[in-house]
């Protein structure tokens, strides 16, 4: 067995958590600029709570735009995903293929023993 050291992943904690990565997924991938909060609460099944927590780390990072306004007396919320969003979660992405690749090296030559 070689004693070889494995590049250190550079991986974003803001967008390795499951809710936050599922928002970013899901606006990246959406038809929509723009998706309201109780679209993402109900498409990803999160809770209001939690779905709230998740899109203020987000905003705070930069990777996700936030707009609050009144329709009709009733309050809306919606969220856009930033350059600096589709940006982050391409590197993200880039960074979890080259370890899945790395594994699948490892897979395909038959495993360690």
């Amino acid at each position: 067995m070689t004693d070889k050291k494995m590049p250190r992943p550079e991986i974003d904690k803001i967008i390795h958590e499951r809710s936050r990565l599922l928002v970013l997924s899901y606006l990246a991938a959406g038809d929509a600029a723009v998706v309201s909060f109780t679209e993402l609460k109900d498409k990803l099944e999160l809770t209001a709570g939690n779905l709230s927590v998740q899109l203020r780390n987000l905003e705070d990072a930069g990777y996700i735009k936030i707009n609050k306004r009144i329709a009709g007396r009733k309050p809306v919320t919606d969220i856009a995903l930033t350059a600096s969003g589709m940006k982050a979660l391409t590197g993200y992405l880039d960074e979890m293929e080259t370890l899945i690749n790395r594994v699948r090296n490892v897979s395909d030559k038959g495993g360690r023993d």
